[in-house]
């Protein structure tokens, strides 16, 4: 497995590689890697001849009073997963190398109606960073597949919408999230949880089940569903930031006549200090 933290290192490596016509999956991540990450490795595996991952924590993300300095950093146990399963390449960029004009560079990329919403609301920028650094390092590895989870739904969706609008001419590949034994979507921030509080947070996915189920069965008082689930989170110890029901393709709130099939639905709250967030398309085999 390679290692490099230099842009013209990998450029040479895929110029390398597209002389040899194999075809490139990558997975962008923040390091700290759980089960939930390496699940993205495996399938990016199944879809091409070489697999980069990238690992950066990318300061344009983060916001003020947001947890950019304590965001855990554990590089040499990520370097040793990604090698088991036989990672290509991992580049992992210094960001004076991500970023040589200084993070108040003069141009951005940003996908506005899906950015200011859910997340985006109480974010602010976030999704601008995401956007810019996913666009940065889609030109410097410049894959035929890109791999994201989607527990970060809103995020995928930015990105999915991102790729369409600026022509870029990769494949965006979503992937199912990885849960605990007790339904807990897997998460780096996770790590923040005690035992106990781990057990509360399960509260959510169990409330997500609920609410897909009633959905299946005809329910569309989506208003009357939000305000029983966060009743629940609330009384099992959490502090809910917000519970909608929107269309999958654009995020938008869902509607009565809506298949139920085409819904999503996501959560966010928050568990002491830890911002928690996770969904569930509403599909069939919910249950």
């Amino acid at each position: 497995m390679l290692h490099i933290s230099k842009v013209e290192q990998l450029r040479a490596l895929r110029a390398r590689w597209r002389s040899q016509n194999q075809q490139v999956a990558f997975v962008p991540t923040m390091g700290n890697l759980h089960s939930g990450h390496l699940k993205l490795v495996r399938r990016a595996k199944q879809m091409a001849d070489i697999v980069i991952v990238s690992i950066y924590v990318n300061p344009m993300q983060f916001g003020a009073h947001e947890d950019l300095d304590a965001y855990p950093r554990t590089l040499e146990a990520d370097m040793q997963a990604l090698s088991e399963l036989g990672v290509s390449a991992v580049f992992t960029p210094r960001t004076s190398e991500m970023y040589p004009r200084g993070l108040d560079m003069q141009t951005s990329v940003e996908v506005p109606a899906l950015s200011s919403i859910l997340c985006g609301a109480s974010r602010p920028g976030h999704f601008k960073g995401v956007a810019t650094v996913v666009t940065k390092l889609f030109n410097m590895v410049q894959p035929d597949v890109a791999v994201f989870g989607k527990k970060d739904y809103q995020q995928l969706q930015v990105i999915r919408n991102m790729v369409a609008d600026l022509s870029m001419h990769i494949q965006i590949e979503g992937v199912d999230t990885e849960r605990e034994a007790n339904g807990l979507a897997k998460s780096s921030r996770n790590g923040y949880l005690t035992p106990q509080q781990r057990e509360q947070a399960a509260v959510i996915y169990a409330q997500l089940r609920q609410c897909a189920d009633a959905i299946l069965k005809g329910e569309r008082d989506f208003a009357q569903l939000a305000h029983s689930a966060e009743q629940a989170i609330q009384e099992a110890g959490l502090q809910p930031e917000y519970w909608q029901v929107r269309r999958q393709a654009d995020l938008s709130p869902a509607q009565a006549e809506d298949a139920a099939a085409e819904l999503v639905i996501l959560a966010a709250a928050k568990l002491g200090t830890t911002r928690l967030i996770d969904n569930l398309e509403v599909a069939a085999d919910t249950d």
